[in-house]
């Protein structure tokens, strides 16, 4: 579904957006959120009506007091919705915009309309909920990046560039931006000299080697046989220089383009073991990814099996084992963050997510405890210390910690309907069914819909 301007909308609809711009400048937000999203919902890359609507749900949300909290809970008030299942762009955009409406200042939920614009082929859309990103969390390296990726997309390059820019003032020596930074330079000259027409754009450069330098050096590849070439340029180079990291990133690169991803891991290493490699994060953040990635594809290649044959004994038993490597990688990884950067909070969080959903419950337990001496993921910390209390059964100090977290939180969302749904359920456990009701009441009031505790009342008044 291609993105469309305003002037191809319905005439109706037109003039409802025409409407809904006069609206805003009177301060009537509640009717340009009513007719944006009707409008969203016939015409979901509409991007100038998701525009308007974000300036009305920004400015209803200072109206409200929100802001910091909101922020700092972002991660945590979409985790029902970001893990488990088949991904569904339509899906994903409309849970995404029902999180937004509550919360415009939610991180996760704007990048998951990020990644649901993607998949509905809606570039500028994913730029724009990155630039949101950008706004709320301007040092967030990974959303820059993303963003510079997502401007390219959206053949926006001078915007790229400045990205790009950005981040190399920063960490000179980052190689994700030099790379943003090549293909963003090579873009816009592309562009500039309108290199899409049908006269190839080797014509439009001075000479031959100009070409092949520029191809080269931005690592602009349209075919295997291209990368295979440029591969054996690269292996010959570290032969000649094998100090170089330069010729070591080349062939690693190259061999992702191929994907061969466990080569390319395999010279991410060792340009790792070299003196200046040591010491190198750009190449430590490298390993990391690709490390990930391989143990990642070989879960992806074991689920392929299992689909080809479902009644594969040997293919399940592989994806059994792909799974659990995967998963014990990903705790490792985060194992190994952690003992490096000791007071980062937020990575304690998500370390105590994984050793709980592990079963490594006491572990989880240490992890949260110190995460909440974040204020980021304070809440959500108090939250899994809950869920460990919980799952050891010690049900009253699963109640204390509930309770607190409940507590720190004015607005009455979907975070805080699951911590007090949390906070009934362990009363339950406990047999103290009226004050389990008195919990599930406070939700009821609020919101009958949210998971089951309309049955929970019925039931306890039918009794």
């Amino acid at each position: 579904m291609p993105e469309v301007p305003v002037s191809s909308l319905d005439p109706r609809h037109q003039k409802l957006i025409e409407n809904a711009r006069v609206a805003l400048e009177r301060g009537n937000l509640d009717y340009v959120l009513e007719v944006t999203a009707q409008v969203l919902k016939m015409q979901p890359g509409c991007l100038p009506v998701r525009r308007l609507q974000r300036v009305a749900q920004l400015r209803q949300n200072r109206g409200k007091g929100g802001g910091f909290m909101g922020k700092a809970l972002s991660s945590f008030s979409t985790a029902p919705f970001m893990f488990g299942g088949k991904k569904e762009p339509a899906k994903q955009l409309e849970i995404a915009e029902t999180l937004l409406a509550k919360d415009p200042n939610n991180v996760a939920a704007l990048k998951l309309l990020a990644e649901a614009a993607g998949g509905l082929g809606f570039p500028e859309t994913v730029a724009f909920a990155l630039e949101a990103v950008r706004e709320i969390e301007p040092e967030n390296r990974s959303n820059l990046l993303a963003l510079g990726e997502a401007l390219l997309a959206a053949g926006k390059a001078p915007d790229a560039l400045k990205i790009a820019d950005e981040l190399l003032r920063d960490k000179p020596t980052d190689a994700d931006a030099q790379n943003l930074m090549r293909k963003a330079s090579v873009a816009q000259t592309v562009n500039k000299h309108s290199w899409d027409q049908k006269t190839s754009y080797r014509d439009k450069l001075r000479d031959e080697a100009q070409a092949v330098s520029l191809e080269q050096s931005a690592k602009v590849v349209t075919g295997d046989t291209m990368t295979q070439r440029l591969l054996e340029e690269a292996l010959a180079r570290v032969a000649k220089e094998p100090a170089n990291l330069v010729h070591y990133r080349s062939v690693s690169q190259a061999y992702r383009q191929l994907g061969n991803l466990d080569e390319a891991l395999a010279w991410v290493r060792k340009a790792r073991e070299q003196p200046v490699g040591k010491s190198d994060a750009a190449l430590e953040k490298q390993e990391s990814e690709l490390a990930t990635a391989v143990v990642e594809q070989h879960m992806k290649d074991a689920e392929a099996a299992v689909a080809a044959a479902p009644g594969d004994p040997a293919a399940q038993a592989k994806l059994a084992a792909a799974t659990k490597e995967f998963a014990d990688f990903k705790l490792a990884e985060s194992r190994r963050y952690v003992e490096r950067y000791p007071n980062d909070h937020a990575a304690r969080f998500a370390l105590g997510n994984l050793l709980l959903e592990s079963g490594q419950t006491d572990g989880a337990i240490a992890q949260f405890q110190q995460a909440q001496k974040g204020p980021q993921v304070r809440v959500p910390s108090l939250v899994g210390l809950g869920r460990c209390f919980k799952a050891k059964r010690l049900f009253d100090l699963a109640v204390a910690q509930l309770t607190t977290a409940k507590n720190e939180l004015s607005t009455m969302d979907d975070t805080k309907k699951e911590i007090i749904y949390e906070l009934g359920t362990c009363y339950e456990l406990m047999g103290k069914t009226d004050a389990a009701i008195d919990e599930f009441k406070v939700i009821y009031s609020e919101d009958i819909g949210f998971r089951d505790v309309a049955d929970k009342i019925n039931a306890f008044y039918s009794r």
